[in-house]
């Protein structure tokens, strides 16, 4: 970034950033609650900019939905996704036009590409929460809403690296060093990106329960799968998904590729650790992170196994996901933008 620090438009970027690591939990625990469809229309719920409370509202929200009784329970959750989600897409319309304001102002080279692409994301995000609705939690839309979610966090972070102005100074002999890390750094955050797709895949079609002992699945190393069924992104829209659609063999081969991707993640993500331990002081402390947080998100793993899903740690696993994420978008900032002293 540039030597005049983007004092506001950093604060927004961190502020964004905030708001939209909670609307991740919250678009969890919305879907790990199974209030995905709390509302049958968008974007109010029953007809209401809140949610249906007093008793007669309710028994005209019941009147003019008589399919999808009013659920407490799940109301709540969904319309308060929504509208911190709609606050989110707020802030990032006002850091995309401070950013352009002070940009035509200044001459500054700002990221305003940055920022236009944060706010078409955050639009599409909007409508794949529409479709996440109307198409009844249908696997494919609310696996791509995920990623979206993780997108826009992950993007808004990187945003604040570029406007924080932080880099790594190191000698010629270590960003030489650095450099030749680059590709490795890339293929652990595509490795991660794809867990956390398979991570949403297992959540959409409710395949977290398919195994139920842990490292065995069904007393077996390699048990029964229907990997063609569990895989099938061409499937049609059902009528309702809200508790999956497929049998047992097919949900217990997306468990399974996930345990295996997680496997495969750890392996990766330690090996890099274990580079930028040895690589120079200043890449010692992303290291540890990287290490702690992936210890903390495969125990997390594991107890959601072993203690059955329960909501608190599902939702912790996701959260901690993001944060693995986040880690690695700061390590491929830091790689890139080393320059030596």
């Amino acid at each position: 970034m540039q030597k005049k620090l983007f004092v506001w438009g950093y604060r927004l970027a961190l502020m964004a950033t905030a708001l939209a690591c909670v609307v991740v939990v919250l678009g969890a625990f919305t879907r790990l609650s199974d209030a995905g469809l709390g509302c049958p229309d968008w974007p109010g719920c029953y007809g209401h900019m809140t949610w249906p409370t007093t008793s007669e509202h309710v028994a005209a929200a019941e009147a003019l939905f008589p399919e999808t009784p009013v659920e407490h329970d799940k109301t709540w959750p969904e319309m308060v996704h929504r509208h911190f989600a709609g606050s989110l897409g707020l802030l990032i319309l006002a850091l995309t036009i401070l950013t352009w304001w002070r940009a035509s102002k200044t001459g500054e080279r700002l990221p305003r590409g940055h920022t236009v692409g944060l706010l078409v994301l955050v639009i599409i995000q909007a409508a794949f929460g529409m479709w996440t609705v109307t198409l009844k939690l249908w696997p494919q839309v609310v696996t791509a809403h995920l990623l979206g979610g993780f997108a826009t966090v992950s993007l808004l972070w990187l945003l604040v690296q570029r406007l924080s102005g932080q880099c790594w100074q190191l000698s010629p002999a270590g960003l030489a060093r650095v450099q030749n890390l680059r590709p490795l750094v890339v293929m652990v955050l595509l490795l991660v990106i794809v867990q956390i797709a398979l991570g949403g895949w297992t959540s959409s079609n409710y395949a977290a329960l398919a195994c139920t002992d842990f490292p065995t699945c069904h007393g077996q190393w390699w048990p029964a799968m229907d990997v063609a069924r569990g895989f099938n992104l061409a499937q049609g829209i059902g009528p309702n998904y809200l508790g999956g659609l497929l049998e047992g063999e097919a949900r217990t081969a997306i468990h399974m590729a996930h345990r295996l991707g997680a496997l495969v993640v750890s392996i990766s993500v330690i090996l890099l650790a274990l580079r930028l331990l040895r690589l120079d002081e200043r890449t010692k402390p992303l290291a540890w992170t990287l290490l702690g947080v992936l210890l903390l998100q495969v125990s997390l793993g594991v107890t959601n196994v072993a203690a059955q899903l329960p909501l608190s740690v599902a939702v912790a696993h996701n959260a901690c996901g993001a944060l693995l994420l986040l880690v690695l978008v700061t390590l491929t900032h830091r790689v890139y933008t080393a320059h030596s002293n």
